[in-house]
C-alpha cells in the first residue's frame, strides 16, 4: 500500500457528470480546504457495492455531515457515464459525488489497485474509505479481499 494516514492525497484527475457532460476534477480541487469522506470500491452495479457500500453512504450522509464532513465522494474504476447511471439508479443525488477513475490513475497513485483479471474485471480499486482534511489523509480503512467491514459509512461514523 502506497499511502498511509498523515500523507497528502496524491495528485490525480478523475471525472464526474455535470449537466454539460463529463467534467474533469483534480484531487487538489476536490480536497482543498474541506473535510471529505471518500470511499472507493471495485465496481459500479456490482453486488456488495450496490447492496451495501454506496447505499450506506447515501443513507448516512446527513449524519456524516453533522460530524463535520463537508463532502462525500464515491470512486470506482469506471467511466463517468457508468458512475452517473449508477448514482441515479441508487438515488445518490447531491448526497454523494460519483467520481470516475476511468483509467485507474487515482487508484494507482493511491497504491490501492485490485487485480480483478481472474474474474474478468481487469485492474480495479480495492474497497476502502478515508477521511481527508484539506488534502491530508486523517483516516484510512482498507478492506481485506472480499470483505466489507471497515470501509462502511457506519464504521466511519464511529471514527469521527
Amino acid at each position: 500500500m502506497t499511502v498511509k494516514v498523515g500523507d497528502k492525497v496524491p495528485s490525480a484527475k478523475m471525472r464526474h457528470m455535470t449537466s454539460e457532460g463529463p467534467k474533469e476534477i483534480s484531487t487538489d480541487e476536490l480536497f482543498a480546504g474541506k473535510k471529505v469522506a471518500l470511499f472507493a470500491l471495485p465496481g459500479a452495479f456490482t453486488p456488495t457495492c450496490s447492496a451495501k457500500h454506496l447505499p450506506g453512504f447515501i443513507e448516512k450522509a446527513a449524519e456524516l455531515k453533522a460530524k463535520g464532513i463537508q463532502a462525500i465522494a464515491c470512486v470506482s474504476v469506471n467511466d463517468a457515464f457508468v458512475m452517473d447511471a449508477w448514482g441515479k439508479q441508487q438515488g445518490s443525488g447531491d448526497k454523494v459525488m460519483m467520481l470516475a477513475d476511468g483509467n485507474g490513475e487515482f487508484t494507482r497513485a493511491m497504491g490501492l489497485v485490485m487485480d480483478g483479471t481472474p474474474n474478468g474485471m481487469g485492474q480495479r480499486s480495492q474497497r476502502y474509505s478515508m477521511v481527508v482534511d484539506n488534502g491530508v489523509i486523517k483516516q484510512l480503512n482498507v478492506e481485506q479481499p472480499r470483505a466489507y467491514e471497515v470501509s462502511s459509512a457506519e464504521h466511519m461514523l464511529k471514527q469521527l
